[in-house]
């Protein structure tokens, strides 16, 4: 729902707001998989975990930047936050291709019917939730039937829940998709996300040797969220904002920018969600974790260092 926001009435809602987070988001997703690959080449068993370092935890890399208050501008926290809804498009898309194992047909036609009534019912302006939500149970039920990945249902269900634009303000108070947002929100930021960070970020070292520290998989995950994502992100927006596609964002500097690039290395719990559908293997879901908890540490913690000291006035590049 807050894509479908940033798309139609928000910060996404031109193409040249996109330009720049696009453009970056697409080498902060190309760069670490590519290392990982690199890493891995010898190792064709772990290759299927190429996408684990690709995504940008939203929540956690904006909490770290939030906690710098004034010292950021605003406009640094608005690339982030569009980078790393981006970034989740593509994380739900590869889910959706790469980690589907058998599908089948019949529960998956079940759940395109349901899909097309909900298109139905915004098409007829139908505002009122209690479908929506009714249909959206049993469209998750014939999605997690059909062997497609369950989260895909939250996406298609989010894509018709009806959002009004409002003259002179940024969306419609009273507009369904506004509403449940917000109503969803306080659970989804306090107890859903903070369980699943919990649940999923434990690592038992009990038997696990030093030597798994350089495993493929873990190296793999760290760099390519350490050093492939700040590379990639930075990168890419350099060379955006050097061929006039794109603009520096207002009031911050380069530094500050490789700051913010350095901040999406931070990509916990979407990162730990794709290890676990990745690999069977109760060792290697250990190695994604160890992998995912030193690259976003290292990130978050560099990353907040620079920002912290980083000069407001841009440079010239």
């Amino acid at each position: 729902m807050e894509i479908k926001r940033e798309f139609l009435d928000g910060q996404l809602a031109s193409w040249s707001n996109r330009a720049l987070p696009g453009i970056a988001a697409a080498g902060g997703i190309a760069a670490p998989a590519i290392i990982y690959a690199v890493i891995n080449s010898a190792s064709p068993g772990t290759l299927r975990g190429w996408a684990v370092p690709t995504a940008t935890d939203i929540a956690f890399a904006l909490g770290v930047l939030s906690l710098l208050g004034s010292r950021v501008p605003t406009s640094l926290k608005v690339f982030l936050a569009t980078l790393a809804i981006i970034d989740d498009i593509v994380a739900v898309l590869v889910i959706a291709v790469f980690y589907t194992a058998q599908i089948h047909l019949l529960a998956l036609a079940g759940a395109a019917a349901i899909f097309v009534i909900l298109i139905v019912l915004n098409r007829q302006k139908v505002v009122r939730l209690a479908p929506y939500v009714v249909l959206g149970v049993a469209l998750w039920g014939f999605v997690l039937r059909s062997g497609v990945h369950a989260t895909i249902a939250g996406v298609m269900l989010a894509t018709t829940i009806p959002l009004r634009k409002s003259r002179g303000a940024p969306d419609d108070m009273t507009s369904p998709l506004h509403r449940l947002e917000h109503a969803l929100s306080p659970w989804v930021g306090f107890l859903i996300v903070p369980i699943f960070g919990f649940a999923n970020a434990g690592v038992t070292f009990s038997g696990m040797a030093p030597s798994a520290v350089v495993e493929p998989v873990t190296l793999g995950v760290a760099l390519g969220l350490f050093a492939g994502k700040q590379l990639g992100v930075f990168t890419a927006a350099a060379l955006a904002i050097k061929a006039r596609w794109a603009d520096l964002p207002m009031a911050a500097s380069w530094a500050q920018l490789y700051g913010v690039s350095l901040l999406c290395g931070v990509g916990f719990t979407m990162s730990l969600f794709i290890g676990l559908l990745a690999f069977p293997s109760t060792q290697m879901h250990d190695e994604v974790k160890v992998g995912v908890l030193i690259g976003s540490l290292a990130s978050a913690i560099l990353g907040a260092a620079l920002l912290t000291f980083a000069k407001r006035e841009p440079p010239k590049f």
